[in-house]
């Protein structure tokens, strides 16, 4: 069904959704797009710091004191 849409019934359909929301209304909606992908990819950093931080304490050297005396 979407296969035979093209390029005039899409442009069609862009005219409708301005004509019925509005350009500022597109905008605001587009602007709050792209604060939630900064915010999906602010997190995304933050797990794989904090993944990579855990790993980072899982190997640290565990080796006794009485064993880093004799090295």
């Amino acid at each position: 069904m979407l296969n035979n849409i093209g390029l005039p019934g899409l442009l069609l359909i862009a005219v409708v959704v301005l004509v019925l929301f509005g350009r500022g209304k597109i905008s605001s909606l587009m602007g709050e797009v792209g604060k939630g992908i900064t915010a999906f990819k602010k997190g995304v950093k933050d797990g794989s710091e904090e993944l990579e931080n855990q790993a980072a304490d899982e190997a640290k050297d565990v080796t006794p004191e009485d064993e880093k005396d004799k090295v």
